[in-house]
């Protein structure tokens, strides 16, 4: 089991390298592998209709019963010879999977292993995630130092938030491209981040501390965009929503939790460290979590892309069988030959922006979710107001207020793990397939725990009003969060199954576009109309997107078969 926890990770692979192929082998490059296709067709790997394929016989136990991993054959359990995948057309022959057996599929990962890569990308999610909301605790002493203004200073949040949405236009279809695959954008990618925080920390000038702010995020994006890819390369369609869900958790435990340990580390700052003034102390936090996350990536996140992996087995089956490409290849090299330089570029930096513009399922949920997530940032901001200015929390405990949010988070999944168990789940079809307008079914009540949020905290946010009142109130918006993003994130995979890394891109970009505008008045704007009015007019804002999950849930199946171009139309 250990063994293949860590099989085809960065480690692994950095150790099969070093070896010259004896550690960490592959199934295909194990003595047990004999090119001697059999003649069972295999529908799920046709791609001509004078084709036919070899599908994976995977060998025996003594007892008869199928062997279940790579493990198995490596300490010698398998026996017997075990045929290569293969689909025999005119062309060249097409390397394929083979079945539910072919263990080496994401899809097919045991579930012990499938909720040990969830883990790893949800802590990767929130490590990145913390550096927006921790960064901003040390905003007065950022003022102090540089002796800017209260706006100016917060553009170092801003900044971070809108490299995060810029960057996964570039990182996160690249991470389509088979040749490629997520790996190594996430761990090429996490090495900067985490190089980054030094010169952030440095800085000697307030322009220098905000361009690497922003290269930061810029960096640190492809798991918050490319994340929701990467779970559902393992998780059938059936289950990818409870790691979605997961998955969102732990979005939004990084910004909840990002104030709590920022304050208390420039509360308690040490004035004469060799770490030099408070607000550093945050961004050195950022750094050593980030590096520990580096270090789990490199040692226990194997790669998720099928296509990537199939693309290198075909690699090695035809350096073993001194055949060539013509002779030898499979769908995703193809697809990745037939691609021109104009294609790359469409696919990488045209398509989430046209997906998201031109689609009008895409258009009208992102602005949804690009709302709320702005509407989380402006909001987060008035917590100092009310619970420094008017409660009269210290800047440590003034972070305790926004546990609010993260316990109603725990509160509303295992509620969210319900519904999909006794009402989504048996909506699925026998080939696994489900209606795409039926995940937005939790919107209905989503949508409208937000105004109740806002305007239950603003009003209860004076001092005749017992602090955990608002706290409390605080709660329901995670409720509706949550909701929201995992209905939308679900969704629109489930919409755009061949364009999921790129939606998702086009998501991220917009609702990370209104998370670093929003900020800039939020501090304006809640001195100026109170906390009342102030949280009152984001309620009525966010009153009038409510008909927009009712909308698509009824008119979604249309548009998707009618008006769109690239949104699934088989159901």
């Amino acid at each position: 089991m250990a063994t293949s926890l860590v099989h085809d990770t960065a480690f692994a692979n950095l150790v099969r390298w070093w070896s010259r192929g004896k550690y960490f082998k592959h199934l295909d490059e194990l003595d047990s592998w004999t090119w001697t296709p059999s003649a069972d067709h295999d529908t799920s790997a046709s791609t001509s209709s004078s084709s036919h394929a070899s599908t994976l016989q995977f060998p025996e136990t003594e007892n008869g019963k199928e062997s279940k991993s790579i493990h198995d054959f490596e300490t010698g359990n398998g026996n017997g010879p075990m045929p290569i995948s293969v689909l025999e057309t005119k062309g060249p022959q097409m390397v394929t999977w083979a079945g539910r057996h072919d263990t080496e599929n994401p899809l097919n990962w045991p579930v012990a292993k499938k909720c040990f890569v969830t883990f790893i990308i949800c802590f990767f999610d929130a490590a990145v995630y913390i550096g927006s909301s921790i960064y901003s605790t040390g905003t007065q002493d950022i003022m102090r130092t540089f002796g800017v203004s209260q706006v100016a200073a917060t553009l170092g949040l801003c900044l971070f938030v809108a490299g995060y949405g810029v960057g996964p236009m570039l990182f996160a279809s690249m991470s389509e491209v088979p040749l490629i695959g997520r790996n190594p954008v996430y761990i090429g990618t996490l090495v900067v981040f985490v190089v980054l925080q030094v010169p952030a920390a440095k800085a000697s000038s307030f322009g220098m501390l905000l361009a690497f702010r922003f290269l930061t995020g810029f960096f640190g994006s492809p798991v918050l965009a490319t994340g929701g890819a990467s779970l559902a390369d393992i998780w059938s369609p059936a289950k990818r929503a409870y790691a979605i869900s997961l998955w969102g958790v732990a979005a939004f435990f990084g910004p909840t939790i990002g104030p709590l340990i920022g304050g208390f580390a420039v509360e308690y700052a040490p004035t004469t460290d060799t770490f030099s003034a408070p607000w550093t102390w945050p961004l050195w936090i950022l750094l050593w979590l980030s590096a520990f996350c580096l270090v789990v990536l490199f040692f226990f996140l194997p790669e998720t892309s099928a296509n990537n992996i199939l693309l290198r087995r075909t690699i090695r089956l035809r350096r073993r069988a001194h055949l060539d490409k013509h002779q030898l290849t499979c769908k995703p090299e193809l697809d990745q030959e037939h691609m021109t330089a104009r294609d790359i570029v469409t696919m990488v930096l045209v398509r989430p922006l046209t997906l998201n513009f031109t689609e009008p399922m895409v258009l009208l949920l992102n602005l949804y979710i690009a709302l709320i997530y702005g509407l989380l940032y402006i909001w987060f901001e008035s917590f100092p107001i009310v619970f420094i200015d008017i409660y009269h929390f210290s800047l440590g405990t003034s972070g305790l207020a926004y546990l609010g949010l993260l316990i109603g988070m725990f509160i509303i999944c295992p509620c969210y793990f319900v519904y999909l168990y006794l009402y989504l789940e048996p909506r699925f079809d026998a080939n696994g397939n489900i209606r795409p307008e039926d995940r937005l079914t939790a919107c209905f009540f989503g949508c409208w725990c937000i105004p109740i949020c806002l305007f239950w905290f603003g009003w209860t946010a004076r001092p005749d009003v017992h602090w955990i009142v608002p706290i409390i109130g605080s709660s329901w918006f995670s409720f509706g969060a949550f909701l929201l993003f995992n209905s939308i994130l679900n969704y629109l995979p489930d919409a755009y199954p061949e364009y999921t890394a790129s939606v998702l891109a086009g998501n991220d970009l917009m609702r990370s576009a209104f998370g670093a505008g929003f900020p800039l008045f939020a501090t304006a704007m809640y001195r100026n109309l109170g906390v009342g009015w102030a949280s009152s007019t984001l309620g009525f804002i966010s009153i009038a997107f409510i008909p927009i999950p009712f909308v698509l849930y009824k008119y979604g199946e249309t548009l998707r078969k009618n008006f769109s171009k690239h949104a699934r139309k088989d159901i």
